[in-house]
C-alpha cells in the first residue's frame, strides 16, 4: 500500500490550474522494467506556470516529490510512490532550432524522448550526438544522470539546461552544473524543463552509419526485446560491470521473475510478472557477489524510488 500523507493530496493538486492529476496511477507501465506500485498522485503539468505552481505547493506543504522521466534506469518500489510524482509531457515546450553555417543549437523539452534529439539533429543537417541514439528514456533523464555510452556522454553536447523550482524557471550553463560519469548535480528540488544542445554541421551519411551500426550492435548484444533497465551498474575504472558479474557465475541467474540477462550480464530483465522485490534482491546479490569474490564495489545506475516492501 502507498504511504498516504493526506487523503486530499490529489484533490489539492487538482485545484492548480493546468495540472492533470491521477490518483493511484499504476507506474509499472511507465517504467522500462515494468515493475512497481502506484503513485499517490501522478501529475502531468500542461504549462511551465503549472509546473512552478506545483513545485510551490510541494515546498509549502512538505510533500515528497519524485520526477519520472521515461522510466528507464528507474526501480519503483512495490509499495508505490507517496506524494507527488511528476511526469512532463513531451510537448510541454516547442522545439527551437537555431542553425548557422558551421553549427546549430537545438532546444527541446525535457519530456521529449532521447531519440527525438537524434531525429531533429539529422533533419537540421547536424551531427555530434550519435552516441545517444540507442539510449532509452527522456532528455531530462539523460541530463539528470549524464547518460552516455563508451562513445560519449550527454554533457559533451549540452550547452545549457533550464530548471524549474518553486521560485520560477531559469537557465544554467554547462559550466554552472557540476557533472561527471553518470552523475549530475542539479539544484535541490528542481526539475529539468528544457535542454539546449550545441552541435555541428557534418557528414549526415557518416552520422547515420554510426547510429545504424550502434543500434545493430545493441540489438545483438542487449536484451532489448524484454523489459529491462538498460545497464544496472556503472562500469568501474578500467573494467566492465558485465564482465565482473559474469565472472562470478551470475549470468542467467533468476530470483522470482527477474533474471540476469543471458545476453548481457549487466542487464536485469523482467521475465513477466516480476516484482520490485525480485529485482532488488537480484541487484543486491550481483553487487554483493562481485564485492566478495572480486573486491569491487559496483555502483548502481538504477535509481530506486518509492516504498520497498519486505
Amino acid at each position: 500500500m502507498v504511504a498516504v500523507l493526506s487523503s486530499s493530496l490529489p484533490e489539492r493538486v487538482g485545484r492548480l490550474s493546468g495540472c492533470e492529476v491521477t490518483a493511484g496511477a499504476p507506474l509499472a507501465p511507465l517504467t522500462s522494467v515494468r515493475v512497481g506500485g502506484p503513485a499517490e498522485a501522478l501529475v502531468r503539468p500542461r504549462s511551465p506556470e503549472a509546473l512552478v505552481a506545483l513545485l510551490r505547493l510541494v515546498r509549502e506543504e512538505g510533500v515528497p516529490l519524485t520526477v519520472l522521466g521515461g522510466g528507464a534506469n528507474t526501480l519503483v518500489g512495490d509499495g508505490g510512490i507517496p506524494g507527488v510524482t511528476v511526469k512532463l509531457p513531451g510537448d510541454l515546450f516547442p522545439e527551437v532550432a537555431d542553425v548557422g553555417a558551421e553549427e546549430g543549437r537545438l532546444t527541446l523539452g525535457a519530456g521529449s524522448a532521447i531519440v527525438r534529439l537524434c531525429n531533429v539533429m539529422r533533419a537540421q543537417g547536424l551531427v555530434g550526438a550519435e552516441f545517444l541514439a540507442g539510449i532509452p528514456g527522456t532528455l531530462g533523464g539523460a541530463v539528470t544522470m549524464n547518460a552516455g555510452t563508451k562513445n560519449g556522454e550527454c554533457f559533451r553536447v549540452v550547452e545549457a539546461v533550464e530548471v524549474a523550482t518553486a521560485d520560477g524557471l531559469g537557465w544554467l550553463t554547462r559550466a554552472d552544473i557540476p557533472h561527471g560519469y553518470r552523475h549530475t548535480e542539479l539544484p535541490r528540488g528542481g526539475v529539468v524543463t528544457r535542454v539546449r544542445f550545441v552541435l555541428r554541421k557534418g557528414d549526415l551519411e557518416a552520422s547515420k552509419k554510426v547510429m545504424d551500426e550502434d543500434l545493430a550492435y545493441r540489438k545483438r548484444s542487449q536484451p532489448l526485446s524484454q523489459p529491462n533497465f538498460g545497464s544496472v551498474f556503472a562500469n568501474p575504472p578500467g573494467d566492465y560491470a558485465g564482465r565482473l558479474i559474469e565472472s562470478v557465475n551470475l549470468k542467467g541467474h533468476i530470483i522470482g521473475r527477474a533474471q540476469v540477462s543471458l545476453l548481457h550480464a549487466n542487464w536485469i530483465v523482467n521475465l513477466g510478472g516480476a516484482t520490485a522485490r525480485d529485482v532488488l534482491s537480484l541487484l543486491t546479490l550481483m553487487q554483493e557477489r562481485v564485492k566478495q569474490e572480486r573486491g569491487v564495489v559496483l555502483q548502481p545506475e538504477v535509481k530506486r524510488v518509492g516504498v520497498f516492501l519486505p
